[in-house]
């Protein structure tokens, strides 16, 4: 495969990490990151372990679903900002637009953003395509609705030359595409469980984003309430639980992939899972089981599991960079539109 330039939209947790693990991939090189309050760009490649070391402890993020606005609850330690620390890095205003700015030169971009807004993601989508970018866009979002609103935009991504992978972290994405394998047993599923297990020990503070988004899909929560929470009650929340959140019936996007994919209707799948934000351990082992029927009448159920020594990074990070890489391949074939991890397989 050629080699392929990408940007990250988003400093967090997940875009650090995407960063990070690029270092691994000779052929992927970052070019431009931002978040915010800052955008690093160098179309060379971008030296991560500086931009890494000074934004540490320094993330410009609250939260929300927007680089761009108002802010609440930022961590800083220094002068600047989030990205803007970084002697890569500007500050800017307006970071979506300045990397669009630069997309001539930028083959993929992976959107890190968490999507407290339904239809944050989808305008991001948007916003390139008005600018004729002709590339990659992949996201990791969640929420089951927020397919829907890309399929809208599909014949607009299509006539600009994008080729969008959308929900392409663990879940969904990496364990959808396990689900669809796994379906091939069978002339029909019956029902598709996902339940996943994550440990961060870094708690709440290192990873806001993850967390308000997870939090809206508690009972008696949902986007709009966990977006209005502030850190203190976002942080009271946790301790009640003794750091442990469980959640059951998740509006995750894996249920509306794996339907638009063929391989089961989208109320026949369910998803749950347990978040420890004082361990680092998994309290629970990730297990994808795919009951179905064969061709021979037979009823049986498989099972994927994922290895407990797998960090929710290597999860998330690993699969986005696989399905960028694969996006790319099939950009640079003239092969656009929406595409879900069900429909297509990661590069590695």
């Amino acid at each position: 495969m050629d080699d392929t330039t990408f940007a990250v939209l988003g400093t967090g947790g997940i875009g650090r990490r995407a960063l990070e693990v690029s270092a691994d991939k000779p052929d992927l090189t970052p070019v431009a990151a931002c978040d915010r309050h800052g955008v690093a760009v160098d179309h060379d490649g971008l030296d991560v372990d500086e931009l890494l070391a000074a934004t540490e402890g320094n993330i410009a993020s609250d939260g929300g679903a927007t680089v761009e606005g108002g802010s609440t609850g930022i961590k800083q330690a220094g002068a600047d900002k989030g990205v803007a620390a970084s002697v890569q890095a500007d500050p800017t205003e307006s970071p979506i637009d300045d990397v669009i700015a630069e997309s001539d030169a930028i083959d993929a971009v992976l959107v890190a953003l968490p999507n407290l807004e339904h239809d944050f993601i989808p305008r991001v989508a948007e916003r390139f395509a008005e600018a004729d970018f002709e590339g990659v866009l992949v996201d990791v979002l969640k929420r089951s609705r927020v397919i829907g609103m890309l399929d809208d935009r599909e014949e607009t991504l299509e006539d600009a030359g994008i080729t969008f992978v959308c929900g392409a972290g663990a879940t969904p994405g990496f364990l959808t595409g396990a689900a669809a394998l796994a379906a091939q047993s069978f002339v029909e599923v019956h029902e598709v469980d996902i339940w996943w297990g994550v440990g961060l020990k870094s708690g709440y503070e290192d990873n806001r984003g993850t967390v308000r988004e997870d939090i809206a899909h508690l009972d008696g929560y949902d986007i709009e309430t966990a977006r209005a929470m502030t850190d203190e009650e976002i942080e009271e929340l946790v301790d009640e639980h003794d750091g442990v959140l469980e959640f059951h019936d998740m509006e995750h996007a894996d249920d509306v992939l794996l339907e638009r994919a063929g391989i089961c209707d989208a109320e026949d799948v369910t998803v749950g899972g347990v978040l420890d934000l004082r361990n680092d351990e998994k309290p629970t082992t990730t297990t994808v089981t795919v009951t179905g029927e064969t061709f021979d009448g037979e009823v049986a159920t498989n099972t994927f599991e994922l290895g407990d020594d797998t960090s929710m990074e290597a999860n998330v990070n690993g699969p986005a960079l696989g399905y960028l890489k694969a996006a790319v391949r099939h950009n640079r074939a003239g092969d656009y539109g929406v595409f879900g991890p069900a429909e297509l397989m990661p590069g590695f």
